[in-house]
């Protein structure tokens, strides 16, 4: 909180603005998701992520801090994609052993990143902020050149079954 002086009230106001921002973007984020693919929800959900550090980085002032926490807000922007992504993966009688699995292993890469942004905090606050900012680019950029080679699979495998069925 003494980074730039903040108070603990107006911690509370940062927290208030992040989970109003959260609210006015999950509802018409999951309802266009259905309709159009979840995937590019869940892109711009890694895209806030990495936003965020880099937006608490550059704030100076209370009212930087506020925009930082919209940003940090709107990472709920795709938050129910990528969770219907993940149970949609599995067999519908597993989808709690999924869902478990999933946050195994978030939160014990979590509970890593802490220790590690813990050093890095000592080393200064400006790489921490960059390396969880690059951390972010690398993860968006892994997750849309997955998604990308799995549409290009399953275009390969869709078009090898449509020459089949006209070869019979």
């Amino acid at each position: 909180m003494d980074y730039i002086g903040v108070s603990a009230k107006q911690i509370g106001v940062l927290t208030t603005v992040e989970m109003l921002a959260a609210i006015v973007c999950i509802i018409p984020a999951s309802h266009f998701a259905d309709r159009h693919g979840r995937e590019p929800f869940v892109i711009v959900t890694f895209i806030m992520f990495t936003l965020f550090p880099i937006s608490l980085l550059l704030s100076r002032s209370f009212s930087a801090l506020v925009i930082a926490f919209m940003i940090r807000g709107f990472k709920e922007f795709g938050d129910t994609s990528r969770k219907a992504l993940i149970i949609g993966y599995c067999e519908p009688q597993r989808c709690g052993q999924m869902v478990g699995a999933y946050y195994l292993v978030r939160d014990l890469i979590v509970s890593v990143g802490a220790i590690l942004g813990a050093y890095l905090w000592k080393l200064g606050p400006a790489l921490n902020f960059l390396g969880a900012a690059a951390l972010g680019v690398a993860g968006t950029i892994f997750y849309v050149k997955t998604i990308r080679e799995q549409r290009r699979l399953s275009l390969k495998h869709l078009k090898e079954e449509i020459s089949r069925l006209h070869s019979k």
